[in-house]
């Protein structure tokens, strides 16, 4: 059977959500998957990202990141987004990104594929369950197959979000247990599209 094709599509203003993205990457890497590692286009004005320096130290620092497509999604067996919180939902620019997936839609092709999510924001309780709640609303009406970390793996006692990784970034900088649980969010994600992909084949 071929390797699991996995796609990590995230936006990451400041780099939180970027550096939870690289975990989840190597907990993917680590399960077998091929992976497709794209960050969405930045949308805001120049005005905006420049009047936070880390905002514009991120985006420079990053800026040989490929920008996701249409294809990262239609190509994957699974994808694993990531967003900040912005007022309890996903970013505007993730949002937009998944805005143009109509095409992949009409064609049938965005269902029955795995789909996970993690999340960061600036404060505790700052709608980071509604956010991954939010776009479980989206998989939905993709027909998709959606997979938590759950309380599945001693990690996520840790954690204590059984819907998807998430960091409060006014607690300070990624820590490693955040780290192991969007490795291991990843890593059950890929797993289960694996037995998905052997149960198709036979």
């Amino acid at each position: 059977m071929e390797p699991v094709k996995a796609a990590i599509i995230y936006y990451s203003a400041t780099g939180t959500v970027h550096t939870l993205a690289q975990a989840a990457f190597e907990g993917a890497e680590k399960a077998g998957a091929v992976i497709r590692f794209r960050k969405v286009r930045e949308n805001a004005p120049p005005e905006a990202v420049d009047s936070r320096p880390e905002w514009r130290e991120h985006l420079d620092a990053t800026a040989d990141v490929p920008e996701a497509v249409l294809d990262d999604i239609a190509w994957a067996d699974v994808v694993l987004f990531g967003t900040p919180t912005r007022f309890g939902t996903p970013s505007a620019q993730l949002k937009a990104f998944i805005d143009s997936t109509g095409p992949l839609w009409a064609a049938n092709q965005l269902a029955d594929k795995v789909y996970s999510v993690f999340t960061a924001s600036g404060t505790k309780h700052g709608g980071q369950e509604s956010t991954i709640l939010s776009l479980s609303n989206v998989f939905y009406h993709w027909g998709g197959i959606i997979v938590p970390p759950g309380y599945t793996d001693e990690i996520q006692y840790k954690t204590g979000n059984p819907y998807g990784t998430s960091h409060v970034t006014g607690d300070g900088p990624v820590d490693d247990i955040h780290l192991e649980a969007a490795r291991y969010q990843a890593r059950r994600a890929v797993e289960t599209a694996a037995a998905l992909k052997a149960g198709r084949a036979a």
